[in-house]
């Protein structure tokens, strides 16, 4: 299957066309070949098709279109079986034609150009021969409207470029007569291209054919004078010169065959070398004071420069970035840095892409270059094929940079790119040129935010170093409201070396959010931040847009598609394809794999659009969607850590809630570390909203995830607004008490025990008034865990053995597994080691019917514990071992670390020093990462155990076959000896002295 654009809109099937139907389905089809195997946006598809003169339903039109292009992509690939299949699918906000780069007539012609670059001569005329019978006349030849003249002119200006090429190589290589032949025909479709006039002149003298050298030259001068008013170019008339005098020949032979030569339509390196005075542009605007940083960016651009000379085309830097970046401010400091690597000029032009009074087009901005290049008024053809071709030209072997400064997008900065190696192009753009990375090699470079240290250096630039030194704490708040924008820095500069106010009042100013924007305001439209960003805002697409002001009343520092999706109530794939648009735009930024943030005055300007544009309805219905989808993700990414926890039940989503799965334990682990800031702050939104049931209800869902990985001042915070959230409930007395509960467990973890008995005692008594059984269970296992941390180890028996009774008069038999592990815990820790292999080895039973695999860890550290103090170190290693196995697998860090310390102190007292280093700086690194300070007691293990090495302390004997050792045998238990006996005791003595308990069992 072949689709044809070069020319009249055709498909075929083999040797048959096929109906492609009326002129608006061409342009769809058009649309999507240009863009094959790429994703095209709805919006892009309405804008090609119809320009500002869309129906009353575009998107229902493009659907219809694109149903019946569908048919025709089918009907196409029965009748041609053989050759793979063209698809049209829908992706996200758009669709993608998916179809082999061979399959796309220009898509082949352009692939078959870039192959011929660097080929000896007689490759190269085949390929660029080949490519050139691709076209069977001006490209969308059937097709009226705004994009497809667009396109014609671009695609046009590339089969010039390609005719001229072949035409230079052809006549190196002697060829005359097909050149004649291919370059007559090709001035039928360009009647004033004065290259292809040029080349044909010269293909004519070598063939001996010198009358119709002067008839190519008589008719040429004739139609610019009639169409035009003007006289042909200097390298034409310098040509006919040379036919009169009869020196043609030579001029047009000075190269060797075989010799390389400059591509593109302007190339006139041919033409007699005759020397004449010629302008030298100096257009750069004038260096930005105070520019600070950017030194990596300044580095690479520096590298292009060095590696240029490998170039056989044009060299082309595409910089992009967010608005007041600095793009321009880069661009113009290094062109001034490099200038004398340019002798021959610098053009600069700001193409208006995305200006207020319209943009700048590429035919506007070549004449400015022709007018800089020095070419009179009355010598600068009317039509933009011969402007360009002229510019081109103008540019041959000239060592010449260009900035193109503020392009919309790579169709407009395609016509101003020149064809000669000698030349570099650096363009700045709000949006990501990636058609002019694909396509044109361009090399992209994307300026993001100052650091801190450059940000800094701005300010002191401007205002000097004593001002900065005077306040360091201001200058730091200025450069964090000011979200460290080059744009914002340099306004809040100016402000204050105006004002002469000190910078502490500058950042008072600026930390009012609501009145940010408007401190930044200069009163000039260039230099306004909030003018600034409506430029780029006003250039989005519509949906994209309004996914952009509704990321403005988001209150968490970054979002997941699933986030976006459920603020605008947009299915998820769809959101993460306007997502893509805003990143291409710079208007957010995609920090991470799938997490996209506004820097903070973007988030200020999109909030001002979303309530300028948004109903008070709509936002609000915007952010109770988001509440709900952290709230019903954040309950199945719990239930996927614990799934054995007791179960709340949740209000139903609302419309256009996307709520994400959980895979597996790790996945939703690693989800809730994601979220950890968006969900907090969502979580203090519900509470400013007076949301009390979901701001119980989130707090509910986090305590999981934050006791295991160790955040407990989150699990307090949490919990207290989950206290505060459960008073203001009509009947909220079962989730104050389960508040209180989680408190206690978060106080118990951080050793305020004191505390933490309050608030277990406070739980107990509400659910003694209820009559909640199970939750009173619950709370006397809690306050088990505060006596044990405070010492107390015969209440934390009573109060096990009295959950145990609880659960069981219930029947809870996960509740009965839990008690009964903790039952022989604290009777292992009062001597009875015996009892601790009894109780616990029900529970492991109990537990392994239930599949509940993170309380079978706590069971196996019980038995670890046991088998220890009866001597069998090897088997408390295995315990120890398979719990450690447990705990990584369900992500509770600090009891990970807890049992790495057993397992070393087993292997230590087995006789295994290296396996105990192992386990303890294991333990070591994440009792660090925890901030916990059980870290210090492991660190005094590890010293203890080197100075006991190098001193010869003796190790105690491995344990014999059967893991058992002889005392044991006898019913006694075994003291540690050796390096394990005198690291215990210091460790447990230096404990005591800080009024700690040893982190031992």
């Amino acid at each position: 299957m072949d689709i044809r654009l070069l020319g009249p809109v055709e498909v075929w099937a083999g040797t048959h066309e096929l109906d492609t139907g009326p002129p608006q389905r061409r342009v769809t089809l058009a649309a999507l070949a240009l863009d094959a195997g790429r994703p095209v946006l709805t919006e892009t598809l309405i804008e090609r098709i119809w320009g500002e003169r869309s129906p009353a339903q575009p998107r229902a039109a493009v659907h219809a279109h694109i149903a019946m292009i569908r048919r025709l992509l089918e009907a196409a690939h029965a009748a041609d079986a053989e050759q793979p299949p063209v698809t049209l699918v829908h992706r996200g906000n758009g669709y993608v034609l998916r179809a082999d780069p061979q399959q796309v007539d220009l898509l082949r012609f352009r692939s078959l150009v870039g192959a011929a670059r660097r080929r000896p001569d007689g490759e190269r005329a085949a390929l660029l021969g080949e490519a050139l019978e691709l076209w069977r006349g001006p490209a969308l030849a059937d097709l009226a409207g705004e994009w497809p003249a667009r396109m014609r002119d671009g695609w046009g200006l590339e089969r010039l470029d390609a005719a001229v090429d072949w035409a230079r190589t052809a006549l190196r290589l002697g060829h005359h007569a097909p050149t004649i032949s291919r370059v007559r025909a090709l001035l039928d479709d360009y009647p004033v291209a004065e290259p292809l006039a040029a080349v044909l002149m010269q293909a004519l003298a070598g063939a001996g054919r010198l009358s119709e050298v002067f008839d190519c030259y008589a008719t040429l001068r004739q139609r610019l004078a009639e169409q035009f008013g003007v006289d042909p170019g200097p390298e034409l008339q310098q040509l006919y010169q040379a036919a009169l005098r009869g020196d043609l020949d030579e001029a047009t032979a000075h190269r060797a065959p075989g010799q390389a030569t400059p591509t593109g339509a302007a190339d006139q390196a041919a033409l007699p070398t005759a020397p004449r005075e010629r302008a030298v542009p100096a257009q750069l605007p004038a260096d930005v004071r105070g520019f600070s940083g950017r030194g990596d960016e300044i580095d690479q651009l520096d590298r292009i420069l060095d590696a240029a000379e490998q170039q056989v085309t044009s060299v082309v830097v595409a910089i992009s970035g967010t608005a007041g970046v600095g793009k321009t401010a880069l661009a113009v400091r290094w062109a001034h840095r490099v200038a004398d690597r340019f002798p021959d000029g610098q053009l600069f032009v700001n193409l208006r892409g995305f200006a207020p009074g319209g943009l700048l087009g590429p035919a506007e901005a070549v004449r400015g270059f022709l007018d800089a290049l020095g070419v009179p008024p009355d010598r600068i053809p009317a039509d933009l094929h011969a402007q360009a071709a002229l510019y081109r030209t103008l540019l041959t072997q000239r060592r010449v940079l260009i900035v193109l400064d503020n392009a919309r997008d790579a169709d407009h900065v395609r016509p101003l790119l020149p064809g000669n190696a000698t030349a570099m192009v650096v363009v700045t753009s709000r949006r990501q040129l990636t058609g002019l990375v694909a396509t044109d090699g361009a090399h992209p470079l994307t300026v993001e935010l100052l650091s801190t240290t450059d940000a800094t250096r701005l300010l002191t630039r401007r205002l000097g170093p004593d001002r900065i030194a005077a306040e360091p704490d201001a200058v730091q708040r200025v450069i964090d409201a000011c979200a460290r924008l080059p744009l914002a820095l340099a306004v809040a500069a100016a402000r204050a070396d105006e004002t002469g106010f000190p910078l502490g009042v500058i950042a008072d100013e600026l930390e009012q959010a609501d009145q940010r924007l408007d401190v930044l305001d200069t009163g000039d439209p260039a230099s306004r931040v909030r003018a600034v960003f409506s430029w780029s805002y006003k250039a989005l697409p519509s949906s994209a847009a309004r996914l952009f002001r509704l990321l403005g009343v988001h209150p968490g520092p970054d979002v997941s598609a699933s986030a976006a999706a459920s603020l605008a109530a947009i299915a998820a794939p769809r959101a993460r394809t306007v997502l893509a648009d805003l990143t291409r735009a710079h208007m957010v930024a995609e920090h991470s794999p799938g997490r996209y943030a506004l820097h903070d005055l973007l988030r200020v300007y999109a909030s001002e659009q979303a309530h300028a544009e948004e109903s008070d309805t709509e936002r609000s219905a915007a952010q109770h969607r988001m509440l709900d989808h952290y709230l019903h993700t954040a309950h199945a990414m719990d239930q996927a850590l614990d799934p054995h926890r007791d179960r709340v039940v949740l209000d139903p989503c609302r419309p256009g809630v996307t709520v994400d799965a959980p895979v597996d334990s790790a996945r939703a682990l690693a989800w809730f570390e994601a979220e950890r800031p968006a969900i907090l702050a969502a979580l203090r939104h519900a509470v400013e909203t007076a949301a009390h049931g979901r701001a119980w209800s989130m707090a509910w869902a986090l305590a999981t995830f934050f006791d295991r990985q160790g955040h407990w001042h989150d699990l307090v915070a949490t919990q207290r607004a989950a206290l505060q959230a459960a008073r203001r409930l009509p009947d909220g007395s079962r989730q104050e008490a389960y508040a209180h509960r989680y408190l206690g467990r978060a106080f118990t973890r951080l050793g305020d025990y004191g505390q933490a008995e309050r608030h277990l005692r406070g739980a107990l008594s509400v659910y003694a008034d209820l009559g909640d059984a199970v939750g009173q269970a619950h709370t006397h296992r809690g306050l088990s865990w505060a006596a044990e941390g405070a010492g107390r180890l015969s209440d934390a028996l009573r109060d096990s053995e009295r959950a145990l009774e609880l659960f069981r008069a219930a029947e809870h038999r996960a509740g009965q597994a839990d008690s009964l592990n903790a039952v022989g815990w604290y009777r292992g820790l009062l001597g009875d080691h015996q009892g601790t292999l009894s109780c616990c080895g029900k529970a492991l039973a109990l537990l392994r019917e239930l599949d509940d695999r993170y309380s079978q860890a706590a069971t196996l550290d019980s038995l670890g514990y046991a088998h220890h103090h009866l001597g069998c170190f090897a088997r408390a290693a295995d315990c120890y071992q398979a719990a450690v196995d447990l705990l990584r697998e369900a992500g509770d860090r600090h009891h990970e670390a807890e049992v790495l310390v057993h397992l070393g102190d087993s292997h230590l007292a087995g006789g295994a020093a290296t396996a105990a280093r192992t386990a303890w700086r294991a333990a070591l690194q994440i009792l660090l990462d925890l901030g916990h300070p059980g870290a210090d007691d492991v660190r005094a293990k590890l010293r203890l155990l080197l100075d006991n090495t190098e001193a010869g302390v003796p190790e105690r004997r491995p344990a014999p076959a059967g893991g058992q050792d002889i005392a044991v045998a006898e019913g006694g238990a075994v003291p540690p000896c050796g390096a394990s006996a005198v690291i215990n005791r210091t460790i447990s003595a230096r404990s005591a002295a800080d009024g700690r308990p040893h982190s031992g069992r």
